[in-house]
């Protein structure tokens, strides 16, 4: 073949993808209004729940996010436990902040230095599992932060026959500045409708980490946590886990709010080429399907192959108007206001870059630490 017909049979197959893209835009968005409407049972009791929240460092809102779930509608006894590795941590600051403000709340704090593997959250949940008093356990990162009705929800959810873990869907909710704005519409309209087409099309079998919820007796079942503590998705590995028992993992339709705090182009790259190699572990065939799900930065590199014919700009307006499409249809289902669609193409395509430089590489950085990631996404520390 000559230099001119590869050109031609690139840009035809980049252009294929693209109007594929288009497509996938237009069925998520209408799956997504779907999804969110169907109905949330209430629980038929209050069981006591222990609330887990591992914590590291000063965030922004770090005492807001903390204090929603001390404000929740249950009826039901709970306990709030958080733990850090460091007895100095800063983040106790907000714990104290919380103590003052709820005197009467069931607060324990545990520090402990121990590590059992690289992965440094789940050593922190191991550490404070010993201090928990009761029989459901919810496990919620420090940026998350929960509607008062949340509990209520996952208590119904995992009330279900067969239910052994609840994970909650999220959106992204930006820091001041910039980047944090880019990192929400990452979140909101290329993830979430994701997830929810690979729900409905039962080809993802997906399990989150910023919200967990689950029976002591289904962690005992499965080994416990320590087993995970090498796991770059260590989520995915627990709901792995817990299928692997005969019980299922449900995702509810509602969602939490997990902060995005992604401050520089370069915390950005870093967080999302974190996910996208662990999605490219867990399943490299959809990793690489994925493609599709990017659709104006194909149809821009398809423009750009065919000398901005007019065919080719004709399908990069079309694919721009299907992702806004997406925004607009994410914003309502997820109640957001529309303030992240402005950054949604320069999100695009940056997240299309990170999509390609996640097959360079193993290597991830988390939380300041570097590691190195093997075959069976197991971690491994890097200096």
């Amino acid at each position: 073949m000559t230099i001119h017909e590869i050109r031609m049979l690139v840009t035809v197959c980049v252009a294929t993808a693209a109007a594929l893209g288009c497509l996938y835009s237009i069925v998520s968005s209408l799956l997504m209004a779907s999804f969110f409407r169907r109905p949330l049972g209430a629980p038929a009791a209050f069981p006591a729940v222990t609330v887990i929240r591992p914590l590291h460092g000063r965030e922004h809102a770090l005492v807001d996010n903390l204090s929603s779930f001390l404000v929740q509608d249950y009826p039901g006894p709970v306990q709030f436990l958080f733990g850090v590795h460091d007895a100095h941590d800063p983040a106790l600051e907000a714990v104290e902040a919380i103590r003052a403000r709820y005197p009467h709340a069931d607060v324990t704090v545990v520090a402990d230095t121990r590590l059992h593997g690289p992965n440094r959250k789940i050593s922190n949940i191991v550490n404070m599992l010993a201090h928990a008093k009761h029989a459901v356990f919810v496990f919620a990162d420090s940026d998350v932060h929960a509607s008062p009705d949340t509990l209520r929800h996952v208590v119904a959810t995992l009330e279900e026959p067969d239910v052994g873990l609840v994970s909650c869907l999220f959106r992204g909710q930006p820091d001041p500045g910039f980047w944090p704005r880019v990192s929400a519409a990452a979140c909101n309209y290329h993830f979430v409708p994701s997830v929810v087409i690979g729900l409905v099309s039962k080809l993802a079998r997906p399990c989150f980490g910023p919200m967990i919820a689950m029976r002591r007796d289904t962690l005992e079942r499965i080994g416990g946590l320590t087993q995970f503590s090498s796991h770059l998705a260590e989520d995915h590995a627990i709901g792995e886990a817990v299928r692997a028992i005969g019980l299922r993992v449900e995702i509810p339709p509602f969602i939490v709010t997990q902060a995005c705090v992604e401050t520089t182009s370069r915390a950005f790259v870093h967080h999302e080429l974190r996910a996208s190699r662990t999605i490219r572990r867990i399943t490299p065939q959809g990793h690489l399907g994925s493609v599709i799900t990017y659709p104006f930065a194909l149809a821009l590199i398809a423009m750009l192959l065919a000398g901005a014919a007019p065919w080719s700009l004709v399908l990069l307006g079309v694919a721009l108007l299907s992702r806004l499409h997406v925004g607009i249809q994410a914003d309502r289902a997820l109640g957001r206001t529309l303030h992240g669609l402005a950054v949604l193409p320069l999100c695009e395509l940056m997240l299309f870059y990170v999509f390609i430089a996640s097959f360079r590489s193993s290597r991830v950085v988390w939380r300041g630490h570097r590691f190195s990631v093997d075959d069976s996404g197991l971690m491994t520390a890097r200096k």
